[in-house]
């Protein structure tokens, strides 16, 4: 090695030793050195509400507060471990910094009883897995094959159903037209509720499947989305862009199954356990919650894909909270055979 290269060499090396004292001193010194007083707290809640364009009257202000700090902690503390090298995922103060756990619930939107979740029929892993062995896939990612339409944002209404159920079909489209159009998701919150839908309470995707059954879709751009369930349904079928003949069920837990009809099918609409400060805060990295419940199915999402890194695999979920959270909007979440978060508990795909 010349002269000239050990110099950077060392030079890089001093600078990587920086970094590590540095990370040391903000992440295991002592508290008054990560946040020097009271005050550093309150300018800290002070920016965040004001780049959120959040304000409160004095008494929510302080209960609000509380709250946001409560999370921070939790944030920081996740992080200390994600920086040593103990935690495969980051966390990051967001726009739900405030909300209590009531109110996170309602963000979700899958919350009525798994055992009374309409089902339907359900498809045979073993013809998944013949279709699958010939793709061989190892990796699959319908972001780069022009299947997914871009991140949207629920809002604060529990319709995350809704965007699970029009990205699969909007992936059946693309696959079988070569268009890919953004459906409706309002379409469905005004229009699906004697379908058995609970508009901004909740739904399980297939009932959502059942209306887009008996009457199609409309777009985006003819039914914009509008984050409220009170106004009236306007559902115009000379505007409907999708139709679809029916659906069908991934077996119950069998993740192999699920892989297999990704990397045939395209995306799948799933539930997850989403009930966790890990998932509302969320940064990057490859989501392992240990307090997941693969019974206890509180939000939906859309399966884009599945891949592997530094030798662990991965799912890749679209999230429905804009791309201000996780990666881009995205989440990648442990697959690992266990069924982490249910992810394969509740999952169906459409049939054009």
């Amino acid at each position: 090695m010349g002269t000239k290269q050990t110099h950077i060499h060392a030079v890089q090396q001093v600078s990587l030793l920086l970094r590590a004292v540095l990370l040391f001193v903000v992440l295991c010194g002592p508290q008054h050195v990560a946040s020097d007083s009271d005050e550093a707290i309150l300018t800290e809640w002070e920016i965040w509400k004001s780049s959120h364009g959040i304000a409160y009257d004095e008494m929510d202000d302080m209960q609000r507060r509380v709250i946001w700090e409560d999370n921070k902690r939790k944030i920081e503390d996740n992080n200390q471990g994600f920086f040593m090298g103990m935690r495969p995922f980051s966390m990051v103060m967001n726009k739900y910094g405030d909300l209590t756990r009531q109110e996170y619930q309602v963000l979700q939107g899958a919350r009525i009883d798994a055992q009374f979740a309409k089902r339907g029929r359900i498809v045979s892993s073993r013809r998944l897995r013949n279709v699958a062995k010939k793709l061989d896939a190892w990796v699959v990612d319908y972001r780069n094959m022009g299947y997914v339409t871009e991140v949207k944002d629920q809002g604060y209404c529990g319709s995350c159903w809704a965007f699970s159920t029009t990205g699969a079909i909007e992936g059946q489209i693309y696959k079988r037209t070569g268009q890919l159009v953004s459906l409706s998701e309002q379409n469905l919150v005004d229009c699906s509720k004697s379908y058995g839908t609970y508009g901004c309470n909740g739904a399980w995707m297939a009932n959502a499947y059942d209306y887009v059954v008996s009457n199609g879709l409309q777009s985006t751009s003819t039914y914009p989305y509008t984050s409220v369930d009170t106004q009236p349904c306007y559902y115009d079928s000379r505007l409907a862009v999708a139709h679809i003949k029916d659906y069908r069920f991934i077996p119950k837990g069998d993740e192999q199954a699920l892989a297999d009809a990704v990397a045939t099918i395209g995306p799948i609409t799933v539930a997850i356990d989403a009930d966790h400060a890990s998932f509302l805060f969320y940064s990057s990295g490859i989501y392992d919650e240990p307090s997941c419940n693969p019974n206890n199915l509180s939000h939906a999402v859309l399966l884009v894909g599945y891949g592997s890194e530094g030798g662990q695999d991965y799912w890749i979920i679209k999230n429905s909270w804009g791309t201000s959270w996780g990666e881009g909007g995205y989440m990648r979440i442990i697959r690992d055979g266990r069924n982490t978060c249910g992810i394969a508990s509740y999952a169906l795909y459409p049939i054009l």
